[in-house]
């Protein structure tokens, strides 16, 4: 990790475990269906896959899934996430100038039982037009609408860990003036933590093949830009700021540790 202080993994991981908003991690361990999953597409195939294979093995997990995700900023990196891959590959060609939701609908029907998961009550639908956090909340909405769907009581929501309290948020910032709760769960499928070797390389703690994931710097920089977004104040994106989303409470320790990274590398715009 070139050009930035590597000083505290603890911090790095006090932030990113709260940025999660790990209401759920293992799909398997909810016993009851839900109305909807929501998964938000991301360079990260590693959760796409991970609901994928669930649905298979268990079809009524949920009643309705939406794929969600137009063409955006970040969309490349998916393409890239794609073309790296050592089973998605294949469709690397395919996927370009496809909206996000488009390319995990291609991966769904090519190395996963799409028709099975259908044919046994699980309704896919498509989101193909936002471009960021804030529409993949309010697009997925009308997409449920025009499907009838007004009605939904429990959702979980997939998203990009460094993303997944923020989207939660979104979420509820749509569903507000409903006349009926909604419980929105969210499930990153798994918290990015990171250890320092003894060389001072900093690296991931995953029980998985960590390829996947973002570059060190990258993921720094994600998780310093994203507390900035969920203050409730004047520059933020909650009811006191721009308005985005609903309320989040930053506990003080995530504070302190958001703090210190930001004061350690000044230059993290940067990166």
């Amino acid at each position: 990790m070139t050009g930035v202080d590597i000083s505290t993994a603890t911090d790095i991981n006090v932030v990113a475990t709260f940025l999660s908003d790990a209401g759920l991690t293992d799909l398997s361990s909810t016993s009851a269906s839900v109305d909807c999953i929501v998964i938000c597409a991301s360079a990260v195939l590693y959760q796409a896959e991970t609901l994928f294979a669930a649905l298979e093995a268990r079809p009524s997990l949920a009643k309705s899934l939406v794929l969600c995700g137009g063409v955006g900023h970040s969309t490349q990196l998916l393409y890239d996430a794609v073309r790296s891959h050592p089973r998605y590959s294949q469709i690397s060609q395919e996927v370009q100038g496809l909206p996000e939701a488009r390319v995990l609908e291609l991966i769904l029907e090519r190395f996963f039982d799409r028709r099975s998961i259908e044919a046994q009550g699980c309704h896919i639908l498509i989101e193909d037009q936002s471009t960021n956090c804030g529409l993949n909340a309010s697009c997925t909405r009308k997409v449920l609408d025009e499907e009838g769907l007004h009605d939904i009581s429990s959702c979980i929501i997939i998203q990009d860990p460094t993303m997944m309290r923020r989207t939660r948020a979104s979420f509820e910032k749509t569903y507000e003036h409903t006349s009926s709760h909604v419980d929105f769960t969210s499930c990153p499928i798994f918290v990015p933590m990171v250890q320092e070797e003894s060389t001072g390389v900093l690296t991931y703690c995953s029980s998985f093949d960590p390829s996947g994931l973002w570059s060190m710097p990258r993921f720094l920089e994600l998780i310093l830009g994203e507390i900035p977004r969920l203050r409730d104040d004047e520059n933020g994106y909650g009811p006191n700021g721009r308005g985005f989303i609903a309320h989040v409470d930053i506990p003080v320790p995530v504070e302190r540790a958001w703090s210190n990274l930001a004061k350690n590398n000044a230059d993290w715009r940067k990166l």
